[in-house]
């Protein structure tokens, strides 16, 4: 299963978190917000199709989020959880952690904000659009 956002990036994306990294329907960010890569994303969880949350919803879903800019590529693979609610209407958070909340689209990521490829990085913080695709399987 599948499901796509488009974002894009602001002047203040730093990408330095060491443990998250979100894209939010915020259009404005300042300049400490370093987990933020994306704003003014044109859909929310809310949007995600039932049968897409019940499977983020289950420890054996894999979830593998490709994000893609003019000049830049990452892959973040992370897993589903039962406590994931994923009801926030404005921000889409990965962790490396076990912590959920219902900004939490996946756990146990193998990347974090200060992780992923400069050239994407390089992008957003020229506000360049940005395609996040949420691709889903089973361990």
């Amino acid at each position: 299963m599948i499901f796509r956002i488009l974002t894009k990036g602001h002047k203040n994306v730093s990408s330095l978190h060491k443990s998250t990294f979100e894209i939010t329907k915020d259009v404005e960010i300042g300049p400490t917000a370093d987990c933020i890569i994306g704003v003014d994303m044109d859909n929310s969880m809310l949007n995600f199709p039932e049968e897409f949350k019940q499977k983020i919803a289950n420890s054996n879903t894999v979830i593998k989020v490709v994000l893609d800019t003019e000049n830049g590529h990452d892959e973040i693979t992370g897993f589903g959880h039962e406590n994931l609610t994923l009801t926030h209407p404005t921000d889409i958070v990965c962790r490396t952690s076990d912590y959920t909340c219902p900004r939490t689209l996946m756990i146990r990521a193998d990347k974090a904000a200060r992780d992923l490829d400069s050239n994407l990085i390089e992008d957003l913080k020229n506000e360049k659009i940005m395609e996040v695709t949420i691709k889903l399987s089973q361990k």
